[in-house]
């Protein structure tokens, strides 16, 4: 396996690209079959959240990957590719292993350590496989990278401060409106997202809250998942429900904004007017927006109006989360190094496995054939010792081979080894169809046969203008920017 991940992040590019490139409706399934569709390309799997578009791809030439997994992305995204290449980065092979651990670790996000992504990779995985996109190279990648992300969470404190971004942005509209508990809510949407949300507001105290969604019954599923500790409203009537609100929660898979300037300022008006009428605490308070979706729910001029406060993913780029201690990012930045290792080790390994069988195939054919030949050379040779010269050559050609095989094993687990399958392949002159036979690669699809070992820089992509692998751009793993 290849592996190859070309992508875009809050990491390196703004909200704005961001919001346009966001893939919505059937564009994410679409992209995935016309990347599996590739012929460059053997399996693929879509990351696809409000602050990053990864495509991961098992490749068989590097610099053909770059430029295909590059144009779909902006003939999906509907980002010229142009401006698409200077916010794209490259990782390839081992270190688009090390990045997707960094990602499931939380250390790559936009608050350092949430694990909502565990839950976006899970699915990004189930998507492939339903959609048939992912194969075993990439289905053993995800859950492996699923499981480094549970022993980061599990063996060290990276997420001690408990955020995910519905916390932290919580806490900024916290810091411009006050206190959440007492507020009244809405939630627009009853995704994953809006999910959480919902449930964070109830633990944090809010003292009513309505769910809108467009699909009523996914907005009354989520009202009993809460126990009743909020009701429906009718999607329709969210800009009337507006002006009896403290605070909007927005997150839906729209693709154009929800939630615009006139109705928010048309609620803000209602909200002026009741406070002539009534003491209410929270009337004096703006009204508060936390839009999280990508591309945005709630019109972007909002931020203008006076008695209003909007927090976007564009304003939570801006803040600094409280991460979590610099020894639990290293912590975790070690665990990801020690798995990256390990896994290059166990695929370089299993490279070469067919090899080795099908040469301990090829001796057992040598070894049947010349016990053959014995036989019919020597009629009168009885059972008993017809069975000892048998135990005994196989027994030779086993002790034969075994130093070999173990030796070759344990080289081909480090960088490179694929040159001493090849030799071991040269050396006993094994047949190619034998050994893809054991592998179930068809002969001349061999991934990465093309490129050397360690990979060829990103910045060296066929692509016009060519995609730069951006570690250098981007901060080290746990950094934040």
């Amino acid at each position: 396996m290849s592996l190859l991940v070309v992508g875009l992040s809050h990491r390196t590019a703004p909200v704005g690209v961001l919001e346009r490139a966001a893939l919505t409706g059937l564009a994410p399934t679409r992209l995935l079959h016309d990347a599996a569709a590739s012929a460059t390309v053997g399996e693929a799997a879509l990351v696809n959240t409000c602050n990053r578009i990864e495509l991961y791809a098992d490749v068989d030439k590097f610099h053909a990957g770059v430029a295909e997994l590059s144009q779909l992305l902006a003939g999906h995204s509907g980002v010229d590719l142009d401006e698409l290449t200077p916010h794209l980065y490259v990782h390839y092979e081992d270190r688009a292993v090390h990045h997707l651990f960094s990602v499931a670790c939380g250390l790559d996000s936009m608050v350092v350590g949430e694990g909502q992504i565990l839950g976006q990779l899970r699915d990004a995985l189930a998507k492939a496989q339903e959609e048939h996109t992912a194969g075993r190279g990439l289905n053993e990648l995800f859950q492996q990278a699923l499981r480094v992300g549970k022993r980061a969470h599990s063996e060290t404190g990276i997420d001690k401060a408990g955020q995910s971004l519905v916390t932290f942005g919580l806490e900024q509209v916290a810091a411009g409106a006050g206190p959440i508990a007492g507020k009244r809510a809405l939630v627009v949407g009853a995704g994953s997202m809006s999910s959480l949300a919902a449930a964070t507001l109830v633990r944090s105290g809010v003292t009513d809250l309505l769910i809108a969604n467009r699909t009523p019954a996914r907005a009354e599923r989520l009202v009993e998942i809460l126990g009743g500790a909020a009701r429906t409203l009718d999607f329709a009537k969210v800009p009337q429900a507006l002006a009896d609100v403290d605070l909007v929660i927005s997150c839906t898979g729209a693709a154009g904004t929800v939630i615009d300037a006139a109705e928010a300022a048309a609620a803000i008006a209602v909200r002026r007017a009741s406070r002539e009428n009534t003491a209410a605490r929270s009337a004096a308070s703006p009204l508060a927006f936390l839009d999280l979706a990508m591309p945005r729910d709630v019109d972007h001029a909002v931020h203008g109006l006076a008695g209003a406060l909007l927090v976007d993913l564009e304003s939570l780029s801006h803040a600094h989360a409280a991460t979590p201690g610099a020894g639990d990012v290293d912590a975790v930045s070690t665990i990801v190094a020690d798995e990256v290792t390990a896994f290059g080790q166990a695929q370089r390994a299993a490279r070469i496995a067919p090899t080795v069988v099908a040469l301990r195939a090829m001796a057992s054919e040598v070894v049947s054939s010349e016990l053959a030949r014995l036989t019919s050379r020597l009629p009168d040779l009885d059972e008993r010792s017809s069975a000892e010269i048998s135990q005994t050559v196989r027994r030779v050609v086993d002790k034969l081979l075994h130093a070999p095989t173990v030796k070759v094993k344990q080289l081909a687990a480090e960088p490179g080894g694929a040159s001493y399958a090849e030799a071991l392949r040269e050396l006993f002159d094994l047949d190619p169809a034998a050994v893809h036979a054991v592998s179930g690669t068809p002969i001349g699809a061999q991934a990465g046969s093309s490129i050397p070992p360690g990979g060829i820089p990103a910045a060296q992509a066929a692509v016009p203008p060519a995609p730069t692998d951006r570690a250098a751009a981007v901060p080290p793993a746990g950094a934040t920017r």
